[in-house]
């Protein structure tokens, strides 16, 4: 099974929970995404996903000189993000705890979503 499927379904709310720790702009988001194991995840998979996210009111963007020199965008998650995250975690668990059962049920060791 192709990674790029997967991912798909898991990458907006991902992007969101970053947001959700503070203030960011993509460069440090596709850092945050590497630093947890995402692999090859460039500008080109990320600016969709954070237009995607703009334009249904789940982050917001202000635009502002960077110390380093061009402008950068900033975003910021929405009350309505908010409530978007806490609904994907919940929803995600839920998926993830019943692909485990079936998936690992002839591991000897159980699997447990934290």
């Amino acid at each position: 099974m192709d990674n790029a499927q997967l991912l798909k379904g898991v990458l907006e709310g991902c992007v969101l929970a970053i947001i959700a720790q503070g203030e960011t702009y993509g460069y440090e988001i596709i850092g945050a995404l590497e630093q947890a194991g995402f692999e090859d995840i460039g500008e080109g998979t990320l600016y969709p996903v954070l237009t995607r996210l703009d334009k249904n009111k789940l982050i917001q963007c202000r635009k502002a000189k960077s110390p380093l020199g061009p402008v950068r965008k900033y975003y910021t998650v929405t009350s309505e993000g908010a409530e978007c995250l806490a609904d994907f975690k919940f929803r995600y668990r839920q998926i993830a705890a019943s692909a485990a059962t079936i998936l690992f049920a002839d591991e000897k060791e159980d699997y447990h979503e934290s």
